[in-house]
């Protein structure tokens, strides 16, 4: 029997592994699921990721587009003339505002590296994707203190289901960050 050419497989399995993961969280997430998930055979799966760990790191990846994508798309963040912390409150206020499940998933898998080591370098990479703009601006040390405040902000939201106050994250940013905005 011929071969099916399926170029998007690949991404089809990614895809599902979130819908999977988003519906069922990590305990749900097997081969086996996300096959049926994406309507492919099992094996295509296990020939994509050979380990649920190897597709937990593309799905993050993945996952990790969400912010990156409203921090790319606004660039306030690299503007001088704007005030970093309104900016970085705005953008989370935004990322928050989005598609609530998606957020949590993102979460969901960035958490799971604290028991998956494999995931820990992903869950890095959202980290300095936010940390390099705000300590072009400011420092590294700085940089990640406020990075660490947005995470705590976003935990409380999803967790205690409170509302964003966009205020109180540029109050909190403007203290952590400080009065100057240039590299020290």
């Amino acid at each position: 029997m011929a071969r099916r050419y399926d170029p998007d497989r690949r991404q089809r399995i990614i895809d599902a592994a979130i819908r999977v993961v988003g519906r069922s969280g990590i305990a749900g997430l097997s081969h086996r699921t996300v096959a049926a998930e994406a309507d492919v055979p099992l094996g295509s799966t296990t020939y994509h990721f050979k380990t649920l760990d190897e597709l937990l790191v593309a799905a993050l990846r993945q996952s990790n587009q969400g912010f990156e994508k409203v921090v790319a798309d606004r660039g306030r963040l690299d503007d001088p003339s704007t005030d970093l912390a309104a900016a970085i409150a705005a953008l989370t206020g935004e990322w928050l505002g989005g598609d609530r499940t998606g957020v949590e998933l993102e979460y969901e898998l960035y958490l799971a590296a604290l028991r998956r080591p494999v995931l820990r370098p992903v869950a890095a990479e959202w980290c300095r994707q936010l940390e390099a703009p705000i300590a072009a601006r400011t420092d590294v040390a700085t940089a990640r203190a406020a990075v660490a405040l947005v995470d705590g902000i976003c935990l409380q939201v999803l967790l205690l289901g409170d509302a964003y106050d966009e205020s109180y994250a540029r109050e909190m940013l403007t203290r952590v960050i400080g009065a100057g905005s240039g590299p020290e």
